[in-house]
């Protein structure tokens, strides 16, 4: 191993897309569908709505920083090119949370399902195949998981296209096609707000995916143009596919009362639609679609861990080397995989409770740091353009972001402030030991 990067071919824009849409995990709109019906009162699309229009804001400072600097690393990276490494020694610690928890998190799904599936064969059998498998698939070059990610995205898509097939089918024999053509999923006069916003607050942690391409900007082509579209394109491709989905789904269940189980309404969604047949080859597309989010949040967990290895937070000698001939951070591949193994000891209830306080510190951070940099320390402020996107967009995504914090898990936040405590622990003792953060162009000597 070492530290420079061998020649390789690098990604194009459709495929660092195709990767955070994975991350996004598209068919997730059926499993929090019934949840976040009950909460909006039957208005699950227009809260899709809520929810895009305040990652989109969110996603433009992202974007607005990989323009502008072609170093990996996200929220980690833009926050210690504007604040210092201190400040982004804690962010980064605190988005590690998240970027390792979501990798555990498909890999328990993917377990539940194929337990489901086989279930006689043990669940801890089903935990190993499936952590084996994705880690397996990271070691090699990226450009193996973009072509596994696009098949792995682009199969569940196809069975949600059917859906709406059926959907309008059904409705159309029944009560007629004029029934299709409607707004009632979106608006019947009489919404109110708290509702829609408690919904989108629930949603937009569906949109995490954006934020992880931007890990991959040294294995991309062009990465100051690739990666900001690439940011906005997941985005919006996200946002299109959950509120298409939600429409659908909305217009044939107005609300829960056929659900058995709201909290868990994907099998019954599927069933009513299309039967017995379709629901189970349905599953298999869910099945799919969490390999396809587990590929993508492992690779970029171990490329975060790469790039804060390479900056001396973790030991450099494992973290912050790369495999000579693979071009991937093989240990942080395998560490990674580590984590996930943990989901033989783990229900998913636990964990699902403590995601979200890592990307709510990014978000937070990013969004500040846009203001930070460019309108203050830039002093990119004169005319309307610079005013708006330096001052005015900044500030009204970090009140975005505010209305998040307000609903963010009990678990989530008390498990965050205790990852919070550790990163201090770590810290201190890197100050003790006069172990500097140094910030490194990661993938280069």
């Amino acid at each position: 191993m070492e530290n420079q990067i061998p020649s390789i071919q690098k990604l194009s824009l459709w495929q660092v897309t195709i990767i955070g849409i994975a991350y996004m995990t598209p068919m997730t709109v059926f499993d929090t569908f019934g949840i976040v019906s009950g909460i909006t009162q039957g208005h699950v699309p227009l809260a899709y709505l809520f929810a895009l229009s305040a990652m989109l804001l969110t996603a433009w400072s992202y974007a607005r920083f990989s323009r502008s600097s072609e170093r990996p690393g996200s929220a980690y990276s833009y926050t210690a090119e504007s604040l210092g490494p201190r400040s982004g020694f804690f962010v980064g610690w605190c988005s590690l949370l998240d970027y390792l928890l979501l990798p555990l998190i498909n890999v328990l799904l993917a377990a539940i399902y194929l337990t489901a599936l086989f279930p006689h064969l043990p669940y801890w059998f089903w935990v190993m195949v499936a952590a084996g498998l994705v880690t397996l698939v990271n070691c090699f070059r990226i450009r193996l998981l973009a072509n596994l990610s696009l098949l792995f995205v682009f199969a569940p898509v196809i069975l949600m296209v059917i859906f709406v097939y059926l959907v309008i089918h059904g409705i159309g024999s029944e009560q007629g096609y004029a029934h299709v053509l409607t707004l009632a999923p979106l608006w019947q006069g009489q919404q109110e707000l708290l509702p829609l916003i408690a919904g989108a607050s629930v949603l937009c942690f569906s949109f995490l995916g954006f934020d992880a391409v931007t890990t991959l900007s040294h294995e991309t082509k062009q990465p100051t143009k690739t990666i900001p579209r690439a940011v906005m394109l997941t985005t919006l491709s996200g946002g299109f596919i959950f509120f298409t989905a939600s429409w659908f789904i909305q217009l044939y269940f107005p609300n829960n009362a056929r659900f058995h189980n709201p909290s868990e309404a994907l099998p019954e969604i599927v069933l009513y639609v299309g039967g017995a047949l379709f629901q189970s080859i349905f599953l298999c597309g869910q099945i799919m679609n969490t390999v396809a989010s587990g590929l993508a949040s492992h690779a970029s967990a171990s490329r975060l861990l790469y790039i804060m290895g390479k900056d001396n937070i973790f030991p450099k000698k494992y973290f912050g080397t790369l495999h000579l001939n693979l071009g991937t951070p093989f240990f942080s591949v395998l560490f990674v995989g580590l984590i996930s193994l943990s989901a033989v000891f783990l229900n998913l209830a636990q964990v699902i409770s403590l995601i979200s306080f890592g990307a709510l510190v990014a978000f937070s951070a990013v969004n500040f740091s846009v203001f930070v940099r460019f309108y203050v320390r830039d002093k990119q402020r004169k005319g309307f353009k610079n005013k708006f996107f330096n001052l005015f967009l900044p500030i009204l995504s970090m009140f975005c972001i505010m209305g998040l914090w307000l609903n963010l898990d009990h678990a989530a936040l008390s498990f965050g402030c205790f990852w919070i405590a550790m990163g201090v622990g770590l810290f201190i003792y890197k100050v003790i030991r006069k172990q500097n953060i140094a910030i490194t162009n990661a993938f280069e000597s």
